[in-house]
């Protein structure tokens, strides 16, 4: 979060959901196997608590009849015998709450969790794509009146004073001028305190927000708290601390909104296809390619599927793009299911980078060109990770360590991040480490001369090697950050006598307490 004054531009829409539990425990797909209660009879849910069964939440009827959470569940039924109680599933709740975050995720990309029972919308920039700011609240009306859902709406300047007028107030949509005045006619107890506090203050007289911004703030700071002026600044619209969403937003994002729900897979690849098409020139204005392409897919039941693919680098090639999609989508686990179809599409891309235009030389020994006879195997990584997963097609990156085994470890071929520069040996120079490594080095018997002198014979797997040529030593001292009792190697390159080549260290030295020992480390071709 970011916190200053707020932007005369911002937007935020509260949703909130007053009686999510008790729909959610109704709902025909989610709730319970039991059936609903009849018609007029009010449900509550219950939990224990200090000892006995008490409501923790009341659907509209029970609310009517005076049933309020906290109330023992005997003393609700001596005043409504007719009344349905169930036991209450907070987790059933929190997840049918990660669902409704993945289908409202359709209106805006930068939504969050709003506790309890609501979500936070920043719809800045977001409200011309539904017809305006009165628009966009009526189709989320729509679409939580189509989940079965009561909601209550508020859009306003900043986040927290569009959850006091939802929550607190009868919602609606408010300028900066007529969101203050709203919030002022609030009761205090939105400002959501500790109850001692709310309390304090209405003893005082002070019952109203209003009769809090209209007293100084540094008398209210010192008695209710140095946060408390910033507090009642950021409900009354003066300063803002935006949200966190619930998954950071991609640079590059766009939809399509379908009048009619698609389910053929020529229909989705075509407006896929749009998408790419929209998607590249963005790209291309910003001087970007890009190296991950997420398409989703809302259903009109609300169900959301992710699809990500990744390219080896940048790119805007939007039929190499969806082809990749092509690739993927037919080798999902679990196949992409339209149902009754899907209402929106968005490609987005969460991965950018700098993608620099390259010139196919003109001809034969052009230096510095790019020789489009070359073979790339790049567009071949790209489908064999789309087809078969990223951890099916993995790479080397090299890593800051001068132990072998560590400089280099297996990454996905298509991760982002090139590591520390691999060393480049001089074109004449024989290779300095080998192709093949054993981890962990194997143990030998060696004889060598004292102190650093190379070995002359050596015993591996039971067969004796007599040492014909050799080369070193390359000292490398072990990583005493990591371990006290790493001790120093001394590397050589070895041929024996039949012309196979080892790479063997020494680690210790002639003279300490353990004394050295052998080992081979690899097999050079």
């Amino acid at each position: 979060m970011s916190n200053g004054r707020s932007s005369p531009r911002r937007r935020y829409l509260a949703v909130w959901f007053p009686v999510l539990p008790t729909e959610r425990a109704t709902h025909p797909r989610l709730g319970r196997a039991c059936a609903a209660p009849a018609d007029g009879r009010p449900l509550v849910l219950v939990d224990k608590d200090r000892g006995a069964l008490r409501i923790t939440a009341a659907d509209v009827t029970a609310q009517r009849a005076g049933l309020e959470p906290g109330l023992a569940l005997a003393d609700a039924q001596a005043r409504v015998p007719t009344l349905e109680a169930w036991p209450h599933q907070p987790g059933e709740d929190d997840a049918f709450l990660t669902r409704l975050l993945e289908d409202f995720g359709r209106f805006t990309p930068m939504i969050a969790r709003d506790a309890p029972h609501g979500l936070m919308l920043d719809v800045t920039g977001c409200a011309h794509l539904f017809g305006g700011e009165a628009g966009l609240m009526k189709q989320v009306a729509v679409r939580a009146d189509a989940l079965g859902l009561t909601t209550r709406l508020a859009l306003a300047p900043t986040s927290q004073a569009a959850r006091a007028l939802a929550r607190f107030g009868n919602g609606g949509r408010f300028g900066r001028a007529e969101a203050r005045a709203a919030v002022r006619a609030l009761s205090v107890e939105a400002l959501e305190l500790d109850p001692r506090d709310a309390t304090a203050l209405k003893r005082a007289g002070l019952k109203r927000i209003g009769d809090l911004d209209d007293r100084p703030r540094a008398p209210l700071a010192a008695r209710f708290g140095a946060d408390f002026p910033q507090r009642l600044a950021r409900i009354l619209s003066e300063a803002d601390i935006r949200i966190t969403p619930h998954r950071p937003p991609p640079p590059c994002v766009h939809d399509r909104r379908l009048v009619e729900p698609i389910t053929e897979t020529a229909d989705i690849e075509r407006v896929l296809g749009d998408l790419l098409a929209e998607t590249t020139v963005w790209l291309e204005r910003n001087g970007q390619g890009g190296r991950a392409f997420q398409a989703g897919f809302w259903r009109v039941d609300g169900q959301v599927r992710r699809v990500t693919v990744r390219t080896g680098r940048p790119t805007r090639d939007a039929a190499a793009v969806l082809r990749l999609f092509r690739e993927k989508l037919a080798a999902l686990p679990a196949p992409l299911d339209p149902g009754f179809g899907f209402d929106q599409l968005r490609l987005a891309v969460p991965l950018i980078a700098p993608l620099i235009e390259r010139q196919a030389r003109l001809q034969a020994g052009g230096a510095g060109l790019l020789d489009p006879e070359t073979p790339d195997l790049a567009p071949l990584i790209d489908r064999l990770t789309a087809r078969l997963g990223e951890a099916a097609v993995l790479r080397f990156r090299s890593q800051g360590s001068h132990l072998p085994e560590r400089a280099a470890v297996l990454v996905g071929a298509e991760e982002a991040g090139e590591g520390v520069a691999w060393p480049q040996p001089a074109p004449d120079d024989p290779p300095s480490r080998p192709l093949q490594l054993f981890v962990p080095p194997q143990p030998v018997e060696a004889v060598a001369e004292a102190p650093d002198g190379h070995p002359f014979r050596f015993r591996w797997r039971r067969v004796v090697h007599d040492v014909a040529r050799a080369e070193g030593p390359e000292r490398i001292a072990g990583e005493w950050w990591r371990s006290r009792t790493q001790r120093t190697r001394d590397y050589y390159r070895v041929e024996d006598r039949e012309g196979r080549r080892f790479w063997l260290f020494r680690q210790g030295q002639y003279g300490d307490a353990e004394g050295p020992r052998w080992f081979i480390h690899g097999l050079f071709p």
